[in-house]
């Protein structure tokens, strides 16, 4: 019998204004959706790690993240 012992997935998560905008609205409007992700992710207790970010001049941001894959134990993935 097979079980997993410890999961994680990693992402490369791009969030940017769909239609191109780059003022200051839109840019606020980006960083509150990015908010909005990581306090998901912490309501959910989903555990993570942020290993980069980047934010670009047209205000999008760039992460790569390591999470918890579903309710799998994430092991040392995390340390």
């Amino acid at each position: 019998m097979k079980r997993i012992k410890a999961a994680c997935i990693t992402q490369t998560l791009v969030f940017s204004n769909h239609d191109g905008e780059t003022t200051e609205y839109a840019k606020k409007m980006i960083q509150k959706e990015y908010e909005k992700y990581k306090e998901q992710l912490d309501k959910s207790r989903t555990k993570y790690v942020i290993l980069s970010e980047k934010v670009n001049d047209d205000g999008s941001i760039i992460i790569e993240i390591k999470k918890q894959y579903n309710t799998s134990p994430v092991g040392d993935y995390l340390s």
